[in-house]
């Protein structure tokens, strides 16, 4: 599921032409890339419930957590985020690339993936996808990107 929503979010990006995509033709263009109809189906609905859930958000309007408030994970949660991914999450917020809502999106969304071990560059992808889709993100985007990309593997600043 991760390799197809790292796929499209590579595919389509940094596109030129708009973004309007037939699901059929999608899904069309998944499989002849060699993935598997179930998979397809579990990456399209996560998307889905991405979107459902930063509108819900925008609609209601997120109540901002205190600066200094800790997130207590859950046992779940700390299954599939082991401490590095937790630490890295810490240190997002730290540096100001996520704010504690986009913090709890993503945090949502790790758990909507439906594989075992979950790795940290996998979510350092799903940090990216959630911020791109978060409207008024663009330069914590732009931050989490460059980390992404950046063929250095030394300390943050």
């Amino acid at each position: 599921m991760m390799d197809i929503l790292m796929y499209l979010f590579e595919t389509y990006i940094h596109s030129e032409s708009e973004l309007v995509i037939n699901q059929e033709e999608l899904e069309e263009e998944l499989l002849k890339a060699g993935f598997r109809k179930q998979e397809i189906y579990k990456a399209l609905t996560w998307l889905e419930e991405l979107a459902a859930l930063q509108q819900e958000d925008a609609a209601q309007g997120i109540a901002t957590s205190a600066a200094s408030s800790t997130r207590i994970y859950t046992e779940q949660e700390s299954h599939r985020l082991n401490a590095e991914s937790r630490g890295f999450l810490l240190l997002l917020e730290q540096a100001g690339v996520l704010m504690p809502e986009t913090r709890e999106l993503v945090i949502d969304r790790v758990m909507g993936i439906d594989i075992e071990e979950f790795s940290l560059e996998e979510l350092k992808w799903v940090v990216l996808m959630v911020l791109f889709n978060s409207p008024g993100n663009e330069n914590a985007y732009m931050q989490m990107e460059e980390l992404l990309y950046s063929k250095e593997q030394g300390l943050l600043h």
